[in-house]
Protein backbone atom coordinates (compact mmCIF):
# COMPACT_ATOMS: atom_id res chain seq x y z
CA UNK A 1 0.00 0.00 0.00
CA UNK A 2 1.03 3.67 -0.91
CA UNK A 3 0.98 5.55 2.45
CA UNK A 4 0.73 9.66 2.39
CA UNK A 5 0.56 12.11 5.38
CA UNK A 6 1.93 16.03 5.37
CA UNK A 7 2.72 18.22 7.62
CA UNK A 8 5.05 21.15 8.76
CA UNK A 9 6.67 18.64 11.52
CA UNK A 10 8.56 21.77 12.58
CA UNK A 11 9.83 20.30 15.57
CA UNK A 12 8.89 16.49 15.20
CA UNK A 13 7.83 15.43 18.28
CA UNK A 14 6.45 12.02 19.86
CA UNK A 15 2.74 12.89 18.23
CA UNK A 16 4.13 12.75 15.36
CA UNK A 17 5.85 9.90 15.61
CA UNK A 18 2.86 8.30 16.24
CA UNK A 19 1.29 9.32 12.68
CA UNK A 20 4.39 7.89 11.31
CA UNK A 21 4.55 4.50 13.09
CA UNK A 22 1.05 4.36 11.75
CA UNK A 23 1.68 5.05 8.16
CA UNK A 24 4.82 2.21 7.90
CA UNK A 25 2.19 -0.27 9.66
CA UNK A 26 0.60 -0.02 6.65
CA UNK A 27 2.84 0.33 3.81
CA UNK A 28 5.51 2.73 2.18
CA UNK A 29 4.76 5.97 3.25
CA UNK A 30 5.54 9.16 1.55
CA UNK A 31 5.61 12.56 3.49
CA UNK A 32 4.68 15.82 2.22
CA UNK A 33 6.33 18.60 4.19
CA UNK A 34 5.13 22.39 3.73
CA UNK A 35 7.44 24.83 1.84
CA UNK A 36 9.11 27.46 2.65
CA UNK A 37 5.95 29.56 1.85
CA UNK A 38 3.18 27.13 2.82
CA UNK A 39 4.50 26.30 6.26
CA UNK A 40 3.53 30.01 7.70
CA UNK A 41 0.15 30.07 5.87
CA UNK A 42 -1.08 26.38 7.58
CA UNK A 43 0.23 27.31 11.24
CA UNK A 44 -1.40 29.47 13.32
CA UNK A 45 2.05 30.35 15.09
CA UNK A 46 3.84 33.77 15.69
CA UNK A 47 6.65 32.54 15.32
CA UNK A 48 9.53 31.93 13.09
CA UNK A 49 9.72 28.30 11.34
CA UNK A 50 12.61 26.86 10.24
CA UNK A 51 13.77 26.35 7.04
CA UNK A 52 12.44 23.47 4.63
CA UNK A 53 15.87 22.10 4.36
CA UNK A 54 16.08 21.46 8.54
CA UNK A 55 12.84 20.66 8.56
CA UNK A 56 13.60 17.79 5.84
CA UNK A 57 16.47 16.93 6.98
CA UNK A 58 15.41 16.06 11.07
CA UNK A 59 12.12 14.62 9.50
CA UNK A 60 14.13 12.14 7.73
CA UNK A 61 16.51 11.03 10.66
CA UNK A 62 12.95 9.92 12.74
CA UNK A 63 11.56 8.57 9.26
CA UNK A 64 14.47 6.70 8.41
CA UNK A 65 14.60 4.66 12.11
CA UNK A 66 11.33 3.63 11.25
CA UNK A 67 11.40 2.59 7.53
CA UNK A 68 14.08 0.28 8.34
CA UNK A 69 12.21 -1.06 11.87
CA UNK A 70 8.79 -2.01 9.23
CA UNK A 71 11.22 -3.40 6.42
CA UNK A 72 9.57 0.23 4.23
CA UNK A 73 10.43 2.56 2.04
CA UNK A 74 9.84 6.42 2.45
CA UNK A 75 10.01 9.32 0.65
CA UNK A 76 10.01 13.27 1.83
CA UNK A 77 8.31 15.72 -0.85
CA UNK A 78 7.91 19.76 -0.81
CA UNK A 79 3.87 20.50 -0.34
CA UNK A 80 2.87 23.67 -1.75
CA UNK A 81 -0.76 23.62 -1.54
CA UNK A 82 -3.01 22.17 1.34
CA UNK A 83 -3.80 19.24 0.04
CA UNK A 84 -0.39 18.13 -1.70
CA UNK A 85 0.14 15.04 -3.18
CA UNK A 86 -3.10 12.89 -1.39
CA UNK A 87 -4.73 13.95 -4.42
CA UNK A 88 -2.69 12.06 -6.62
CA UNK A 89 -3.87 8.60 -7.92
CA UNK A 90 -1.31 6.43 -6.62
CA UNK A 91 -1.99 6.67 -2.93
CA UNK A 92 -4.40 4.56 -1.09
CA UNK A 93 -4.43 5.67 2.60
CA UNK A 94 -4.28 8.82 4.18
CA UNK A 95 -2.89 9.47 7.94
CA UNK A 96 -4.26 12.63 10.09
CA UNK A 97 -4.64 13.84 13.10
CA UNK A 98 -8.17 14.34 14.73
CA UNK A 99 -7.78 18.15 13.88
CA UNK A 100 -7.06 17.66 10.39
CA UNK A 101 -9.79 14.78 9.43
CA UNK A 102 -11.96 17.72 7.32
CA UNK A 103 -8.82 17.95 4.87
CA UNK A 104 -8.54 14.38 4.29
CA UNK A 105 -12.47 14.33 3.35
CA UNK A 106 -11.34 17.52 1.41
CA UNK A 107 -8.60 15.61 -0.71
CA UNK A 108 -11.34 12.78 -1.16
CA UNK A 109 -13.40 15.14 -2.67
CA UNK A 110 -10.94 16.55 -5.49
CA UNK A 111 -9.88 12.84 -5.94
CA UNK A 112 -12.98 11.82 -6.81
CA UNK A 113 -13.10 14.97 -9.09
CA UNK A 114 -10.28 13.77 -10.95
CA UNK A 115 -11.96 10.06 -11.42
CA UNK A 116 -9.51 8.34 -8.73
CA UNK A 117 -10.71 6.01 -5.83
CA UNK A 118 -11.06 7.66 -2.28
CA UNK A 119 -8.59 7.37 0.08
CA UNK A 120 -8.88 5.27 3.59
CA UNK A 121 -8.18 7.82 6.02
CA UNK A 122 -7.17 6.92 9.14
CA UNK A 123 -7.29 8.90 12.34
CA UNK A 124 -4.46 8.41 14.54
CA UNK A 125 -5.57 9.80 18.14
CA UNK A 126 -3.57 12.72 20.13
CA UNK A 127 -0.42 11.85 22.05
CA UNK A 128 -0.56 13.28 25.01
CA UNK A 129 1.94 14.95 27.07
CA UNK A 130 2.44 14.55 30.89
CA UNK A 131 -0.18 17.18 32.05
CA UNK A 132 -2.68 15.28 29.78
CA UNK A 133 -2.92 18.12 27.60
CA UNK A 134 -1.55 16.85 23.80
CA UNK A 135 1.66 17.34 22.95
CA UNK A 136 2.14 19.81 20.03
CA UNK A 137 4.97 22.03 18.21
CA UNK A 138 3.58 25.13 19.44
CA UNK A 139 3.89 24.00 23.27
CA UNK A 140 7.57 22.85 22.27
CA UNK A 141 8.45 26.61 21.15
CA UNK A 142 6.79 27.87 23.93
CA UNK A 143 8.78 26.03 26.31
CA UNK A 144 6.17 24.18 27.80
CA UNK A 145 7.12 20.69 27.28
CA UNK A 146 9.73 18.29 25.04
CA UNK A 147 9.42 16.52 22.10
CA UNK A 148 8.40 13.89 24.42
CA UNK A 149 5.91 15.39 26.34
CA UNK A 150 7.54 15.77 29.54
CA UNK A 151 6.93 19.47 31.32
CA UNK A 152 9.95 21.58 31.56
CA UNK A 153 11.16 22.48 34.52
CA UNK A 154 9.25 25.40 36.30
CA UNK A 155 6.24 24.18 34.35
CA UNK A 156 5.51 21.70 36.35
CA UNK A 157 5.88 23.08 39.90
CA UNK A 158 8.94 21.64 40.21
CA UNK A 159 12.47 23.17 39.47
Amino acid sequence: MDVALGGTFDPVHDGHRALFKRAFELGDVTVGLTSDDLAPKTRNVDRHIRSFEVRKRDLEADLRTLAEEYDREFDVRRLTEPTGIATEAKFDVLIVSPETKDGGERINDIREERGYDPLDIVVVPHVEAEDGDIISSTRIVRGEIDEHGNLTPGRDGRD
